[in-house]
């Protein structure tokens, strides 16, 4: 509701209005709630939630996916993309190496879709500090000390009390801006307007979340929807805290990257080129380790006579892609871009030139 769906919510939290750029424009699109306990997704045993994890979040969304498919058989065989954003990094390309790996094959996967997404712990964090100082948040010095005294293929807490201290200093930025999306406006409201304002979708309004929270909180909704709220029996909220912890996380998702595209699965990476939380750099920085051959150079690529972003395609149809003005939720912030890069992939097509 607030990125690629096909409503968005009106500021009174009440009402919706149509996105004319959902991704539903150009596919059947199927939202799954995971790991259980996000959304209105829940479990009947609630001791669950404290065994979360990526094993148990892929293993849960293959039973998902296969009993979907017997129930509507009639898409068996269709071409399947999966996408998501941030620890999407992770979820989506296990759940294709499942997909890849499971018995039955019905699934016709055909590739993924990531965005500013979390895929190697080393590079993701050494680039996330490289874009601060790049896009002057930090200071030279603060720069200069990490790249000194920080080694990020080292745990958390192996890391020497210099590097510690360096970076607490350059994590104040977290509270200094939206760092998923360094240049967007905040927003200063805790709730909704009592009559609905005017909506854009190309100027996104930094309060969406309110109305969106407001919106599923409404009683009517949840009975439209179905949701189970006497099972879940909590308010939702965009960032759930019914999962206590994660019992495990791999450092990096790139050898499972690797095994798809030699497999044949087209893999797009994309990034708005705004967001700090998983910046561009962190995902240059990350596929470089996977030394792949560049197939298609680096270029701009268009939608109405402007650049929209740079792409470019290496060997096994991996293709990277930036979306120019996009934080972290890129559809959020520039939703027809974001809609053109997705049409492209699915139809397995170069992003448009000039």
């Amino acid at each position: 509701m607030e990125e690629l769906g096909p409503f968005r919510v009106m500021s009174d939290g009440k009402t919706l209005y149509r996105n004319p750029y959902a991704w539903n424009e150009v596919a059947n699109v199927l939202f799954l709630e995971s790991p259980a306990g996000v959304g209105f997704s829940y479990s009947n045993t609630t001791s669950d939630y404290a065994k979360s994890g990526d094993r148990r979040t892929t293993i849960d969304a293959l039973i998902f996916l296969v009993n979907w498919f017997e129930r509507f058989p009639e898409y068996k065989g269709r071409d399947f993309f999966i996408t998501g954003e941030s620890y999407a990094g992770h979820y989506v390309p296990q759940l294709a190496h499942a997909i890849l790996h499971h018995k039955d094959r019905l699934i016709n996967l055909k590739g993924i879709a990531i965005g500013n997404a979390v895929i190697n712990e080393e590079t993701d964090k050494k680039g996330m500090f490289d874009y601060f100082w790049t896009h002057a948040l930090i200071a030279d010095e603060t720069i200069v000390s990490i790249h000194k005294f920080c080694n990020f293929s080292l745990d958390t807490q192996q890391q020497p009390p210099e590097c510690d201290r360096v970076v607490d200093e350059a994590s104040r930025v977290f509270d200094e801006v939206n760092i998923y999306n360094i240049y967007a406006p905040l927003c200063f409201s805790s709730g909704v307007t009592p009559t609905p304002k005017l909506p854009s979708i190309e100027n996104f309004d930094p309060c969406t979340s309110n109305y969106v929270e407001a919106y599923l909180n409404n009683p009517a909704v949840q009975k439209a929807l179905h949701a189970n709220v006497t099972k879940l029996n909590y308010t939702w909220s965009g960032c759930s805290q019914v999962i206590p912890s994660w019992s495990d996380q791999p450092s990096t998702m790139l050898p499972i990257i690797h095994e798809l595209l030699s497999n044949g699965i087209r893999v797009l990476k994309y990034s708005g080129d705004f967001d700090g939380r998983v910046p561009v750099t962190s995902t240059r920085y990350s596929l470089n380790k996977l030394k792949l051959k560049v197939k298609a150079s680096w270029r701009d690529w268009m939608l109405n006579s402007e650049v929209a972003g740079y792409t470019v395609v290496y060997d096994h149809n991996l293709t990277f892609a930036t979306v120019r003005g996009a934080g972290h939720e890129v559809p959020s912030y520039q939703p027809a871009r974001a809609l053109e890069m997705i049409k492209s992939f699915f139809q397995g097509l170069h992003l448009p030139a000039a």
